[in-house]
């Protein structure tokens, strides 16, 4: 069985997402491809080749593979799909947009947001916001899965792949890059981040985010999320959104803040190793997955808190 596992990287390098989905793609047994499509993207295939596991890397350096336009991309994946038996991906922003049309070209069934590889073609995803698991088998000769990277641990370096170029496929000119706003921030990004401190509606305003969550982050070296009532409500951008709507994160250690505990919320971080809340309804639903709880005014307890890291 041989896979072609898609990066997600920024040309320089590869991102976390990548190795902890090269480990799902590893558990499917036989040879894994990766390829690496940008425009400048020679570090990022270099960096690709030092993974464990990894036979080759396909690098596809092309001005149409520069802005993550779903429609080029996915005809470039169709057009090396031919070898393979699965085409695997992180389940993130890019490849949510991507893979579902790399399907629809192979005529074959996408498996989404995989958590477990309990063989070659069997498989199990959580529905239901994460209430129930379920297993599905596929008969699809060639597999198109994405992969719930949370699940999975990253796998590291110490492989010797070569680097080999694969050419740019035909683009089907169905969208063209206009322009683009790139929030840029010091901090980690939220699903590689080994602690994330968020809020929620109780902060009440953009301005209580700066003042009382982004301190303890930045303390904690963490990153930033928000619950969606917070995001919707225009207390915080969108990529901070976490939850089924938004980033799916399991870090080691999750502060939620004047966060309820909605189920949606919870899909997105209840797999995280220890989850830390503070919210003055001892009723909210978030003290039912946390490991610690602190029934008190956020107010308080945040500056406190902040002073004693």
């Amino acid at each position: 069985m041989a896979t072609l596992l898609i990066a997600e990287h920024d040309n320089a390098s590869i991102k976390d997402a990548t190795n902890k989905a090269l480990t799902a793609a590893a558990a499917l047994g036989g040879d894994v491809d990766v390829l690496v499509a940008g425009e400048g993207a020679k570090g990022a295939a270099e960096a690709a080749a030092k993974l464990k596991g990894v036979r080759k890397v396909l690098l596809a350096d092309n001005a149409a593979y520069a802005h993550d336009l779903a429609e080029p991309l996915a005809a470039l994946i169709v057009s090396l799909a031919g070898p393979y038996d699965a085409i695997v991906a992180p389940a993130t922003t890019r490849y949510k947009n991507t893979l579902p049309r790399v399907a629809a070209l192979l005529d074959v069934a996408q498996i989404s947001e995989i958590i477990k590889v309990v063989s070659p073609d069997t498989f199990e995803r959580p529905i239901y916001a994460g209430n129930a698991i379920q297993t599905v088998k596929s008969k699809d000769a060639k597999k198109v899965i994405t992969v719930r990277t949370s699940t999975f641990g990253a796998t590291g370096d110490g492989g010797s792949a070569s680097v080999d170029n694969a050419a740019a496929a035909a683009d089907p000119a169905l969208s063209s890059f206009v322009g683009e706003e790139v929030a840029k921030s010091d901090r980690p990004e939220l699903t590689s981040a080994k602690i994330i401190v968020s809020g929620g509606r109780a902060m009440q305003s953009r301005e209580n985010f700066t003042k009382y969550i982004e301190p303890l982050a930045d303390k904690l070296g963490a990153g930033v999320g928000a619950s969606r009532a917070a995001v919707d409500a225009g207390y915080a951008p969108n990529d901070w959104q976490v939850g089924q709507t938004g980033k799916v994160v399991a870090p080691e250690l999750y502060i939620a803040i004047g966060i309820s505990g909605a189920i949606q919320h919870l899909a997105g971080m209840k797999d995280s190793k220890v989850i830390v809340a503070i919210n003055k309804d001892e009723d909210a639903p978030i003290f039912q997955v946390a490991d610690y709880g602190l029934v008190a005014d956020l107010y308080q307890a945040v500056p406190e808190l902040t002073a004693a890291v």
